[in-house]
């Protein structure tokens, strides 16, 4: 795997830097295919799919982050590169994301596994090659405890990924985290509305709780919206049911994680997780920098992850 250099050191800095950072433009050399998966009677997802032009060899299966969707910049860049290395490439909109509110009638937490294991049961039916499964941030923590429940892929990759949630929702909290907290919210709340809008016998009684408590913290989200609406009753029963380090002694299949030790949103201490040194399946790629989902290179290639992804895919095999 090639060394991390990084381009920014402050960590603030790169992970806004590496959110408009330009992306490749040639992705759309490769014909995009938008299909619908109803994952369940009231639930359908948008993935985002497309081939490569050599001779396919894997299916990779990209989840993004917390309110994010298929046309991240960090899932259109590992997209372009793996198709240009001959691999299929399905980027996956978690349910009601990527303009899709109107297609289901419930949200979405970061333990939600049932829509990926309907996926990759649908996409293994036709698959060409190995099915490798790669999430970033929320989606890593999907991908992890997916995995950890005997997913069917062959490898995994989880990348910037709060394996344990209430720690990096504390993180969050924090002042200088202040302006990441503000936009997640925004960004949960207006989704919300426009639920409600759509589906309002379900999500305007949502709606309405959240502008009465004037919910302004992702825990108050998570405590008042998100748990309560699964079941899980609160925000620390949320977290300690669904974090992914409580599933990574199950992981049977090789697994990376990449994360920076100055990721401003997810604690590294959270990475000193015993099963972590433990479970020989698991490899972790710990750069001193790079920040949230960033990694921005001095060098080339300036997307130092997407090239780490591949290199790891070549060899994770003989692991």
């Amino acid at each position: 795997m090639p060394p991390f250099e990084p381009l920014i050191q402050n960590p603030h800095l790169a992970t806004i830097a590496s959110n408009f950072w330009p992306r490749h433009k040639k992705l759309d050399n490769y014909p995009v295919r938008p299909v619908r998966y109803q994952t369940e009677p009231d639930v359908a997802v948008l993935v985002h799919e497309q081939r490569p032009k050599l001779p396919c060899r894997g299916e990779l299966v990209l989840v993004h982050g917390l309110e994010g969707s298929s046309d991240g910049g960090y899932m259109q860049s590992m997209a372009y590169s793996a198709l240009e290395a001959g691999y299929a490439v399905h980027r996956v909109n978690i349910r009601g994301c990527g303009g899709t509110e109107s297609w289901c009638k419930t949200l979405y937490h970061a333990g939600l596994t049932s829509d990926l294991r309907y996926l990759l049961g649908q996409i293994g039916s036709r698959a060409e090659g190995p099915i490798l499964l790669v999430g970033y941030s929320l989606g890593g923590n999907v991908v992890l405890k997916f995995t950890g429940e005997g997913g069917p892929q062959a490898a995994t990759i989880a990348v910037s990924t709060p394996i344990d949630l209430h720690a990096s929702v504390r993180a969050l909290g924090r002042p200088s985290c202040a302006l990441y907290e503000r936009r997640f919210i925004k960004r949960m709340r207006d989704r919300l509305r426009e639920r409600a809008r759509l589906h309002p016998e379900v999500f305007t009684p949502l709606a309405e709780r959240a502008d009465k408590d004037n919910i302004r913290t992702v825990f108050d989200f998570d405590d008042r919206i998100t748990a309560p609406f699964f079941g899980f009753g609160n925000a620390p029963n949320y977290y300690t049911t669904q974090s992914a380090q409580d599933f990574l002694s199950a992981i049977r299949t090789p697994t990376l994680l990449i994360t920076a030790q100055d990721d401003p949103l997810v604690p590294f201490e959270s990475y000193g997780h015993l099963a972590i040194v433990a479970n020989p399946k698991i490899e972790l790629v710990a750069p001193r920098h790079g920040g949230h989902v960033s990694f921005l290179a001095k060098g080339k290639p300036r997307f130092w992850l997407d090239a780490a992804v591949l290199e790891w895919l070549e060899t994770y095999g003989n692991k």
